[in-house]
């Protein structure tokens, strides 16, 4: 696809308008622009239409994320149009009008976009467009504030009549910079990038300005005795504590990961005495509900009703959500709709506390949880100026199962074997850990990368690609309080915890009488005690998510053969092993499956050998440091040096779906050291 100056202008529109979140929310609304090109077949002048496409964010749009289509075979189709009740056949023809390789597939707008007579468009979803465009008396306040500059589109739903609303009524309005699109955004039009953009612009802050000036103070009411905001410390507990029960309410058809805000206008919302109406009226611009799903779940207790009985309310409310859910698909499905995706709620309000959001990845979960923020701000600017009202709950569901959505849903690729997994992996800063964290979040976990050092357990998360796959915490694995804070930031992260991996140790290598009590007991307190109660939190959040897990110890060798000048390690090693055995046959009824790994002189990498154990090693073995790798590797059946990578891959082995039937096993990742065999 060949850059065009037109294209240019409006890839840096498109950015500046996506990165301010007041103007759109996040892969929300599109942007084109119209221009000529020479027909690389016939070299005539060609009108174009570059448009942002399928799935693309204009935040962080680029070329590629454009589709161009001519304009002469898209607005031809005007004369093939068989009507609003087979619109939706016209989105298979827009693959015939473009023009070169390569782009994003045209999205449901693109119509929009190329029949309106303007040679720039933006359409987007700002809170305070949307506040007028879903007010009961959206169209005279339109009027009120804009005058004969801004039109009224009462509510279609997005596609080819919609575009041809639009156009009719820019043509009807010739002072009309753009327009309001009940119960869904705004479309703005200019003669050149520049205009489009300050259109866009003129119509989201006056909007806002008008909101602000006639809005009436408290929108949603007083504030309720008892639902206010808990402090902070009292919130992030309470909500770490909700976390796994609201991950098993989320998750009951399918795996789900979670998102945790505690924004002040949603604390704010949750505090005040109509949330529960306006709650329960649902979302309303269909990128919201799309993502949302119509209503989210609700707690209706105060925030500090005695946690068990907050846990007992929220099961009872999600069996009459999906009660709810399942009758309002009945209600409104029709013999060719697509089959109910599931009865589970996306999004889930704790007065007191925050929203916990819900989707198949981090990402999902978070965007859902942002759109709801952006669903509040609207029923705020709503209520202020008259009331909230959304679309009909029929045309919520028009939209939420439409078939060209269904298509879209199609057109992903599959998951990855751990997809809405979410991992915790001890001493993950280095070493055997910092490759297992790379490894599972290859294969598609969120990971916790847990270490002593909170530099390197940063690095490691930020090296994984961030807060949306992976974040660091500091822990002392022999600390009761800092595994718990590490779960508890595991859940708030995420949603939860799925697969632990006990790799965190160090490693004292000394002869009998050399070795003193503080050896023993240091090297027990970080592998033995320390996995035992990474094991034991692990477990608490596991059975209270009731979705199993895995649990993986990193054993060794040593755990089953004797060897000189080692006996802490191999001692506590042992221990390891054999907890292995004991969680497995006590956890298995919960789902959990409980395995272990025995590496064998992993050099490379390794934090401990680096730490000095390697040269011990080489001085009990009497040779040089730096040929301690392949010394190890000589002495081995298969003569390969074993590197972290290779444990890595016997974790994802053992978590990554085909073992679903092994619990209490140990895999040797040793290249062959018979007197280690497992008898």
């Amino acid at each position: 696809m060949t850059s065009s100056p037109e294209a240019r202008a409006l890839l840096e529109r498109s950015n500046r308008l996506g990165s301010d979140p007041r103007n759109t929310n996040y892969a929300g609304g599109n942007t084109s622009a119209k221009g000529v090109a020479t027909d690389p077949v016939t070299g005539a002048e060609t009108e174009l239409l570059w448009v942002k496409g399928s799935g693309g964010d204009l935040g962080t749009l680029t070329e590629q994320g454009l589709a161009v289509l001519r304009l002469d075979r898209l607005r031809a189709m005007t004369d093939v149009y068989p009507g609003v009740e087979r619109e939706d056949e016209m989105v298979a023809a827009f693959d015939y009008c473009l023009h070169g390789k390569g782009g994003a597939a045209p999205s449901i707008d693109t119509a929009m976009h190329g029949l309106v007579d303007a040679p720039h468009v933006d359409h987007l979803h700002p809170d305070s467009g949307i506040a007028l465009a879903c007010a009961a008396d959206g169209e005279k306040l339109t009027a009120e504030c804009f005058g004969d500059t801004v039109a009224w589109v009462p509510w279609r739903r997005p596609g080819f009549q919609l575009g041809l609303d639009i156009a009719a009524i820019k043509e009807a309005n010739p002072r009309a910079i753009g327009c309001v699109l009940g119960g869904h955004g705004i479309t703005a039009w200019g003669a050149t990038s520049e205009e489009c953009e300050r259109n866009s612009l003129h119509i989201i802050r006056t909007a806002e300005a008008f909101l602000e000036a006639h809005g009436k103070a408290d929108p949603f009411g007083p504030v309720l005795d008892g639902y206010q905001p808990l402090p902070d410390d009292q919130r992030q507990a309470r909500a770490a504590a909700l976390a796994p029960l609201l991950r098993a309410i989320a998750s009951a058809d399918r795996p789900q990961v979670g998102h945790f805000c505690d924004a002040p206008e949603v604390l704010d919302f949750l505090s005040r005495a109509e949330h529960p109406r306006l709650a329960a009226l649902g979302t309303s611009c269909p990128d919201h509900f799309l993502r949302t799903k119509v209503r989210p779940l609700v707690l209706d207790l105060p925030a500090a009703a005695p946690l068990d009985e907050a846990a007992a309310r929220l099961k009872v409310l999600h069996e009459e959500y999906r009660e709810e859910y399942a009758a309002y698909y009945r209600r409104h499905a029709a013999a060719d709709s697509p089959a109910m995706r599931g009865a589970d709620p996306a999004v889930v309000l704790i007065p007191g506390v925050g929203m916990f959001s819900y989707g198949k990845d981090k990402q999902t979960a978070r965007v859902a949880g942002e759109f709801y923020v952006n669903a509040v701000n609207v029923m705020r600017g709503a209520e202020a100026v008259s009331s909230y009202r959304p679309i009909e709950e029929s045309e919520k569901f028009r939209i939420e199962y439409w078939e060209l959505e269904e298509a879209k849903l199609r057109r992903m690729p599959a998951p990855r074997p751990l997809a809405a997994r979410i991992a915790l992996v001890t001493g993950a800063g280095s070493g055997i850990g910092k490759a297992t964290a790379r490894r599972l979040a290859a294969e598609g976990a969120c990971v916790v990368v847990a270490d002593l050092d909170g530099a390197n357990a940063e690095a490691v998360a930020k090296d994984l690609g961030g807060p949306d796959k992976a974040v660091a915490v500091t822990v002392d694995v022999t600390s009761e309080e800092q595994i718990k804070s590490a779960f508890d930031a595991a859940v708030l992260a995420f949603g939860g915890v799925d697969l632990v991996v006990n790799n965190a140790g160090i490693s004292i290598s000394k002869p009998l009488l050399e070795t003193t009590a503080r050896d023993w007991d240091l090297q027990h307190d970080i592998m033995a005690r320390g996995s035992f109660l990474v094991s034991r939190e692990a477990a608490r959040v596991m059975i209270g998510q009731e979705l199993g897990g895995d649990i993986v110890y990193i054993a060794s060798k040593n755990a089953v053969f004797a060897g000189p000048n080692n006996i802490a390690y191999s001692a506590t090693k042992a221990d390891q092993a054999h907890q292995v055995r004991l969680l497995a046959a006590e956890l298995g009824e919960h789902g959990i499956r409980v395995n272990g790994v025995n590496p064998d002189g992993v050099v490379r990498g390794s934090g401990i050998f680096a730490a000095g154990w390697g040269a011990r090693r080489a001085a009990t073995y009497g040779i040089e440091e730096s040929e301690l790798g392949a010394f190890y590797a000589q002495r081995t059946i298969l003569k390969r040096e074993v590197l972290p990578e290779h444990v890595a891959n016997a974790v994802f082995a053992l978590t990554g779906g085909d073992l679903t039937h092994t619990t209490g096993l140990h895999i040797p990742v040793d290249a062959g050291v018979a007197a280690a065999f497992l008898r």
